[in-house]
């Protein structure tokens, strides 16, 4: 066994060679989940590295808390007028459309790898959700964004998807091992993880939201560990109580982050590395589980479980979910093809490990390779598809530098960054002429890399970041000025 400084010493080369994994990403476009993977095979007991690890256990351990948080960074970040505006067509993806994915690859699956329905539908379960971090973060590697109907449907399906097919899985598995009888009771199982998870989620949200704001706590840093005591929270009550924890901490990031909590910015910064290490941790630790000579033992037979994945069931969930909700042809085909698989599979696979059913080795290779391959070929191709597709938008500049109310006290104030277009309202005037509030104040302009001491006489620029400090109940006027003509 080893000792406790040589598994720190190993977690923090791990970590520097994550961190170089990811410039590697943006310079060359490989998505950086695959390069987190291939780095921890290398250091594997078949790689060069040579770590000894098989602990299922553990690394499902590792993945479940790693998820958490990653779904709780994303709650924080998701928006109610995104949730408002893409809800249903979100909404069926995340079920119906797992189901379609699910269904369509089990049965191939059953087909391909001579097994019965109920294992192709459960290896079909495991890989039937989207990974968001995995997918924007191969848009971002690669100079991309896309619409903002499109991301935000993208956000909110990835963030509540998971669920789905964690319930599948957790629900096939049991009524293989003869758990849970088909039927009523698995309708039961449903609706308790979503009822308990919703629920759950919910509450906490609200009333972490609630002391978050009006519990005064005499460290900054205290802040971001109440907020990841109470994402733990949601998750491990939920999960307690028989519903879905991922759900739970999903919608409890969703309410905290819109409630807007002190030092809300901070939490944000935190998790934003939180969510990073977690990443980094989790796709090496399944990187380490995985055995490269027992993956080319199935990669002939999962190559085509994967084209069916990629190429059938995705596509048909997408056209059946989202044809009636008033998106173009290429819109359609760009979601079809954003099916990208991430840790979650991986981290499902660990689940028929754990439960000791027959061919689970063989399911766990298989769909490790079925993310290998999605990364590959979906990952590295996503921005090309945008571009040829012609669903990407202009990046806009980020800001030399940012202003922050950094209190520890509830403030009712907001600073907001707006981005100067071509064609904005406020292009190519002078300030004393914008016509802002008067509790609106510019604090700052920033032109390319100089910083403008505003005065009145001062004149606004297309490409010009404007920062504004207001009272948010005047966050529609201010934007009204900063709009397109």
């Amino acid at each position: 066994m080893l000792q406790i400084e040589t598994v720190i010493l190993i977690t923090g080369i791990l970590l520097l060679l994550g961190i170089a994994s990811n410039k590697l990403s943006a310079r060359i476009g490989v998505p950086v989940l695959l390069l987190f993977l291939v780095v921890g095979m290398l250091a594997g007991s078949e790689g060069i590295g040579r770590i000894e690890f098989e602990d299922y256990s553990l690394a499902n351990s590792i993945g479940t808390v790693a998820l958490c948080l990653i779904l709780f960074d994303g709650g924080l970040r998701t928006s109610h007028h995104a949730i408002r505006s893409v809800w249903k067509l979100a909404a069926l993806l995340a079920s119906i459309g797992v189901l379609i994915t699910t269904a369509v690859t089990g049965l191939a699956a059953s087909w391909i790898l001579r097994i019965s329905v109920l294992e192709g539908l459960l290896l079909g379960s495991i890989v039937g959700s989207t990974d968001a971090s995995a997918v924007f973060s191969v848009l971002r590697s690669g100079g991309v964004n896309i619409r903002r109907r499109l991301a935000e449907t993208l956000e909110v399906e990835s963030g509540s998807n998971d669920p789905m097919a964690i319930f599948l899985t957790i629900g096939l598995i049991q009524v293989l091992t003869g758990a849970v009888a088909p039927g009523p009771a698995l309708l039961g199982l449903f609706l308790t993880q979503l009822v308990v998870g919703t629920v759950a989620g919910l509450f906490i949200g609200y009333a972490g939201a609630w002391a978050l704001k009006h519990i005064h706590l005499d460290s900054a840093g205290l802040y971001p560990v109440m907020a990841t005591a109470l994402a733990l929270f949601s998750f491990g009550l939920a999960a307690t109580l028989g519903g879905s924890g991922f759900l739970a901490v999903y919608l409890t990031g969703i309410v905290i982050g819109n409630q807007r909590p002190v030092f809300h910015r901070g939490i944000l910064l935190f998790y934003d590395a939180a969510a990073w290490i977690c990443q980094i941790l989790m796709f090496m630790t399944l990187g380490l589980l995985s055995f490269p000579s027992r993956l080319l033992d199935v990669a002939g037979v999962t190559l085509l479980i994967a084209a069916v994945l990629i190429f059938v069931a995705r596509p048909l969930a997408v056209f059946l979910s989202a044809s009636r909700f008033g998106f173009s042809r290429n819109e359609l085909f760009f979601l079809s093809w954003v099916g990208l698989k991430g840790a979650v599979p991986i981290t499902l696979a660990t689940f028929p490990m754990l439960a000791s059913l027959p061919g689970a080795s063989v399911m766990f290779d298989t769909v490790f390779v079925v993310v290998l391959v999605s990364a590959l070929i979906q990952g590295w191709t996503l921005p090309a598809a945008a571009r040829f597709l012609k669903l990407d938008v202009p990046d806009q500049p980020a800001p030399p530098l940012t202003l922050e109310i950094s209190s520890l006290r509830d403030v009712d104030g907001d600073i907001v960054d707006y981005y100067v277009e071509i064609g904005c309202r406020a292009a190519g005037r002078k300030l004393k002429d914008l016509g802002l509030p008067g509790e609106a104040v510019v604090a700052m302009i920033a032109r390319g890399h100089e910083i403008i001491m505003p005065q009145g006489s001062s004149k606004i620029e297309s490409g010009d970041h404007v920062v504004v400090v207001m009272r948010p109940a005047l966050r529609g006027q201010v934007d009204r000025v900063f709009s397109r003509q």
